[in-house]
């Protein structure tokens, strides 16, 4: 393992986030605050409790969850898009520096930013509404297991990218709303039976439902389904990484 190669993509990608700190930590966190404000103030003046937890309170790990997975993604994305985009990818692949290092470098800072982002939004919500964390080991879990697999799918997009259209394409059209449909904002209980099949059908489910039993100590399913699939989106998408490598696709002219 080439740690001194690993160490200096790291802390370069660590270095662009302090320089745009007002875009990459900021800005989510504003919007997340404005999103709390509609959605505990409007909607949470009808509904009062969901499942037994009041509904300001409810909404937090859908709101963590929701930027966790856009800045995962738009984080790794461009991170590995960049380099292709002004050539110097070609220097990495050059360097003695194995695949899997180079991906570890670049998923582990896309993840860290995302880990600090959802560590400051929980905080930011504490403030709103008085918060209780059931099984806290299980949060930081799934905090860093969801930050590091949609950051590898981030990656994913950045090889696949080749505009910046393309890069904010899935991010957009895919990922916000799948979050959005996931039970972000309310649970599929309330939803009438033909919906409710429909949303076991959508991943980003398992990964709310997952984290906010890590909150409240319930959810809609079993925390054992919203681990395996967790990790099953995960090994997917290592495997799309190792096999871009393998055949330098779009890689490599």
């Amino acid at each position: 393992m080439n740690w001194y190669a690993l160490r200096a993509i790291y802390r370069f990608e660590m270095n662009r986030t302090r320089r745009t700190l007002l875009q990459s930590m900021v800005s989510p966190v504003i919007s997340t605050v404005l999103y709390f404000v509609v959605f505990g103030a409007a909607i949470g003046g009808r509904i009062q409790e969901v499942d037994g937890v009041p509904y300001g309170a409810f909404i937090v790990p859908g709101l963590i969850m929701l930027s966790l997975l856009m800045q995962s993604v738009s984080n790794a994305s461009f991170a590995i898009y960049f380099p292709r985009f002004t050539g110097t990818i070609f220097e990495h692949l050059s360097a003695p520096v194995s695949p899997f290092e180079l991906t570890s470098a670049y998923v582990a800072a896309a993840a860290t930013k995302s880990v600090i982002l959802g560590l400051i939004i929980l905080a930011t919500s504490a403030i709103f509404v008085p918060l209780k964390i059931a099984h806290p080991i299980w949060m930081v879990s799934f905090l860093v297991l969801t930050s590091v697999t949609f950051s590898l799918f981030g990656y994913v997009i950045g090889i696949w990218a080749d505009s910046f259209e393309k890069l904010q394409l899935i991010p957009m059209l895919i990922i916000t709303p799948l979050t959005f449909l996931g039970g972000s904002f309310y649970s599929i209980d309330m939803l009438p039976p033909f919906w409710r099949s429909v949303s076991f059908l959508n991943p980003a489910f398992y990964l709310v439902s997952g984290f906010r039993w890590s909150f409240f100590g319930t959810a809609e399913i079993g925390i054992g389904i919203s681990l395996t699939m967790t990790l099953i989106f995960l090994f997917a998408c290592a495997g799309i990484v190792t096999w871009m490598f393998r055949t330098g696709y779009r890689l490599k002219p």
